[in-house]
């Protein structure tokens, strides 16, 4: 390979390192604003923000450090884990106590959390 198209790989490379890198760093800041809303959630939720975030930072990992996939494969799914469970406090702090549970109709939809 001649010098220029060791310079391109190497610039795309860099790219792709930095938007890794940038993605990771995002996600880990998303999953800890959602810390704030761990007080009334009970220790699974918890467990699953401190875990991620200490596997995050452990320098151990599945994959090497300069491939961030697996560190944001754990914090989407994280992330996901404790909206799901923000979602299900909310809608039982809603309804009172005794009601049945009933999901929104078609005119009523669900609103994403912050």
């Amino acid at each position: 390979m001649s010098r220029e198209a060791w310079i391109v790989v190497l610039v795309i490379a860099g790219v792709v390192l930095l938007a890794t890198l940038v993605g990771a760093v995002v996600l880990a800041v998303r999953v800890v604003r959602t810390h704030r809303l761990l007080t009334s959630l009970g220790a699974s939720g918890k467990v699953a923000l401190y875990g991620a975030l200490l596997y995050t930072i452990f320098p151990v990992d599945l994959l090497p450090d300069p491939i961030y996939l697996d560190d944001m494969g754990i914090l989407a799914g994280t992330l996901i884990y404790l909206t799901r469970l923000v979602q299900k406090h909310r809608e039982a702090a809603r309804r009172l106590p005794g009601q049945p549970y009933l999901p929104p109709g078609p005119g009523q939809d669900r609103r994403p959390v912050p």
